[in-house]
């Protein structure tokens, strides 16, 4: 992934919002947190925006699965201070929809990622239900 546009690293632009707790057994040898930890922080923030969003309930019994993932590190993370993670829905596609994570500390970009998400249905690709659209209107990136 190229460096993000700048605009994706203003984290107005951003519906959600968490607060993730950092561990000491995520720091590297070099006492930063390291970037798998980085990676599951990513990962905890994208659980989060779903429940927050109520995405659950307007897939119905459809799942999701992640096609796609990717991050930039931007700058170094430290424990103990937790990280806030910053997520939108960016794009919908017909079956797909596109997430940002925006990850910070103190203040400080951490990290960017990109979360590619295709809804299933009968272990295939299935049309995105249209009570998931209809709700994502709160929830996408800001212009």
């Amino acid at each position: 992934m190229a460096k993000p546009d700048p605009a994706a690293l203003d984290p107005s632009r951003y519906p959600f919002q968490c607060q993730i707790a950092t561990r000491f057994g995520d720091l590297d040898t070099n006492l930063h947190l390291n970037n798998v930890a980085l990676a599951g922080i990513c990962e905890d923030s994208r659980v989060r925006f779903h429940r927050a969003s109520g995405y659950h309930g307007a897939l119905g019994a459809m799942t999701t699965m992640v096609a796609s993932f990717s991050i930039e590190y931007l700058g170094q993370a430290y424990y103990p201070q937790p990280v806030d993670g910053h997520v939108a829905i960016a794009k919908l596609g017909r079956t797909s929809y596109v997430l940002h994570q925006l990850l910070m500390q103190e203040g400080r970009v951490v990290s960017f990622a990109q979360s590619i998400l295709v809804c299933i249905a009968d272990n295939r690709p299935a049309a995105i239900p249209a009570a998931f659209v209809d709700s994502t209107a709160e929830w996408m990136l800001r212009i």
